[in-house]
């Protein structure tokens, strides 16, 4: 499957300015990096089927004081995904710990949304990175529930592995250009036409809708859940009251399970960091100078 050729599309795309490609754990990567070198560092790993465009506005504001960092996770956008590699969560927070031990950066604050999260959690929990805050925009962190809990993991499994699916997929919305804003309100968020237009051309692309199943039909949050006790830093859930894609007593059985997660509640739904970005870039930079303050105080 053809993957989105940069050279064709990449001036259509936000960030196109501060793009830069590289290889780094078997891996073509596609990140867009913006800020003043030496700042705090930032990591924005973005859910599964997005890319760095869901950042687009974050960054825009958060890199006027922070080094920001927003890839392409492995077989979205414009990041490759070899023929055959698994997409598990632990081989993705690998892949991720590979990406920013080749950019030699070690990030301050880590922000995942939705799968992204959980990403960021075990790319922590692995020992590949050591953040002073992971910031959760609509974790998906735990297992769906019920039916759902039994039938969709199979059901993705089946889709990604018949070739024909992402092929099906992106015929269709092809020839169907209201796909992304009807599954982008499923989720209970309306963002600008700017953004279903890029999420649009994401979904006309069969490379990127077999990355982001094979995402879903590997994902196993289990052993994520078990391990999080041992997380070594403070956790930040945040949740959109009106998410309809992870409902939000998730985070909130979360937080009352982990005596160092917090709850921060927005009145937003699941791609809420595209809906108020300002919001989010300054909640961001707030909970980093705390943690920043906190950190400085107990070495004191």
């Amino acid at each position: 499957m053809r993957r989105i050729d940069w050279d064709e599309e990449g001036a259509r795309w936000p960030g196109a300015d501060a793009t830069r490609f590289l290889d780094a754990g078997g891996l073509r990567w596609r990140l867009v990096r913006r800020g003043p070198k030496g700042a705090p560092p930032v990591l924005l790993l973005h859910g599964a089927g997005a890319s760095a465009h869901s950042w687009a506005g974050v960054m825009e504001d958060l890199a006027a004081d922070h080094d920001v960092i927003a890839p392409d996770l492995p077989g979205h956008g414009f990041s490759t995904l070899p023929a055959g590699r698994r997409q598990a969560l632990p081989v993705m927070a690998r892949e991720v710990g590979d990406l920013i031990d080749a950019l030699g950066v070690s990030p301050d604050l880590i922000a995942g949304h939705s799968a992204g999260a959980a990403v960021a959690l075990r790319l922590t929990l692995d020992g590949r990175a050591a953040p002073r805050l992971i910031y959760a925009i609509n974790g998906a962190l735990t297992p769906f529930r019920g039916l759902a809990g039994v039938l969709f993991p199979p059901m993705a499994r089946a889709l990604a592995a018949n070739p024909l699916t992402p092929r099906a997929f992106a015929l269709a919305a092809s020839g169907d250009s209201d796909t992304a804003r009807r599954l982008i309100r499923g989720t209970g968020s309306r963002i600008p036409e700017a953004g279903l237009k890029l999420y649009q051309r994401l979904f006309r692309n069969a490379a990127h809708v077999d990355g982001a199943l094979r995402m879903m039909a590997q994902w196993d949050l289990e052993p994520l859940l078990e391990d999080l006790p041992e997380l070594s830093c403070p956790l930040v859930l945040a949740v959109g009251e009106a998410d309809k894609a992870v409902p939000p007593d998730q985070a909130e059985t979360l937080a009352m399970r982990l005596p160092f997660a917090e709850l921060e509640r927005h009145d937003l739904g699941h791609v809420m960091h595209e809906e108020a970005p300002t919001r989010f870039a300054a909640r961001i930079r707030e909970r980093l100078a705390a943690a920043a303050s906190a950190s400085r105080a107990r070495r004191a």
